[in-house]
């Protein structure tokens, strides 16, 4: 592993690279490969932007995120609007099914209700990250599958197999009934969320518990 100092200006010099980014606002600190990043950022995006930059730099075994939202003047949003925005955005894209709700309160986004896919719930937190005058997105929508089948553990097998960017002879998959388990190492954090894609791709999966370690 590198030392605290590579790693830190490494971090630092995918911030600068990160265009969503204003590299100059977020302090960068690092302890035993955890990155911690403090600071105040003008939208919640933009934080969100800087953990993801964080976590693609090679020896971070996991990022502490204390970046605060501070909206700028203009950006201020009233509830009312926010959440008018939001059901707009949701109710236009078609990846997001109707049985998904959300409320809003001080520009927090608390998204609840029901979906058959992880990338459904995963597209309602992205159409609404973005707008103007939110702070925060709650995910509290509840993965319920219709396709049931029994043989969810070989088609995650496959598809990590099928990955070239996965070790798949690293990762054990186990499941019980609609629950998936991922255990083993990977070698990056993009190979880590890659594996839970893989696996949340299945039909039948209803959750994803990843613990899968980072391990360069």
């Amino acid at each position: 592993m590198k030392t605290a100092e590579t790693i830190k200006n490494n971090v630092e010099q995918e911030l600068r690279w990160e265009p969503s980014v204003c590299a100059t606002k977020i302090g960068v600190s690092v302890n035993e490969g955890v990155v911690e990043l403090d600071g105040h950022v003008g939208s919640l995006y933009e934080k969100w932007a800087a953990e993801r930059a964080a976590l693609r730099v090679v020896d971070v075994t996991s990022v502490a995120s204390e970046i605060k939202v501070d909206l700028p003047f203009e950006s201020e949003r009233t509830d009312e609007d926010i959440a008018s925005a939001a059901a707009n955005h949701l109710n236009w894209n078609s990846q997001v099914p109707d049985t998904i709700k959300l409320k809003v309160s001080n520009g927090w986004i608390t998204l609840q209700g029901t979906a058959e896919w992880q990338y459904q719930k995963e597209e309602a937190a992205r159409a609404v990250r973005s707008l103007r005058g939110v702070k925060a997105v709650s995910n509290e929508i509840e993965l319920k599958p219709t396709v049931h089948t029994t043989d969810i553990k070989v088609k995650i097998e496959d598809a990590l197999k099928r990955d070239a960017q996965i070790e798949a002879k690293d990762i054990t998959v186990e499941t019980s009934g609609a629950l998936v388990t991922l255990r083993g190492r990977v070698h990056s954090w993009r190979e880590h969320d890659d594996a839970e894609h893989a696996a949340f791709s299945a039909p039948g999966v209803g959750s994803v518990s990843n613990l899968l370690t980072v391990s360069y």
